[in-house]
């Protein structure tokens, strides 16, 4: 009796592994890209190596009732994946729906002139903090785009668990840019 408790914990885990997430549901999706990003890697001047500049990037179309979007970063091959999850790098909510691109440099402050905020990223400073991949490995980076069906009720300098809560429910389409750097 006592062989068959591992493997009904070993299914019980494949089964608790295989449930969708909401970070992984299916939404429509929105043309998103990074114009700076030449064959999908991201400038030494968007990296903690010269300034920390966040990337411009740009969207086309949105579903009709869309009320605001959000950007999320993050390096999905950083060490502390598998412990704390991806590595935030940039989190822009607020942004207004009728946006469709966002400048290079967006200065790293919680409230931004046209109403957007940025929050808290895994450097604990607010805004945008570039790639600064450990050793010389290259990583990989997700620039996630949601068009949001509502504006997100957070003040600026939020953590991504708050902004992710927030956004449940309330996503109407994604896209998705991925880019590599290393030092």
């Amino acid at each position: 009796m006592k062989r068959w408790i591992p493997i009904s914990l070993w299914i019980a885990g494949q089964i608790a592994c295989t449930r969708p997430v909401p970070d992984q549901e299916v939404f429509p999706d929105l043309a998103f890209v990074g114009p700076g990003f030449s064959k999908g890697v991201i400038p030494r001047k968007n990296s903690c190596d010269a300034g920390d500049t966040s990337p411009a990037l740009s969207w086309k179309g949105s579903p009709a009732n869309t009320r605001s979007f959000a950007v999320i970063a993050t390096d999905i091959d950083s060490p502390l994946q598998s412990i704390k999850g991806p590595f935030v790098h940039w989190l822009l909510y607020g942004i207004p729906a009728d946006k469709r691109d966002l400048p290079e440099g967006i200065p790293g402050q919680a409230q931004l002139p046209d109403g957007s905020r940025q929050g808290t990223n895994g450097f604990d400073k607010i805004g945008y903090g570039g790639p600064c991949p450990p050793g010389s490995s290259p990583h990989r980076y997700l620039f996630d785009l949601y068009a949001l069906d509502a504006p997100l009720n957070l003040p600026g300098g939020a953590g991504e668990p708050q902004v992710a809560e927030a956004m449940k429910g309330h996503i109407l389409a994604k896209g998705q840019l991925v880019a590599r750097y290393q030092h």
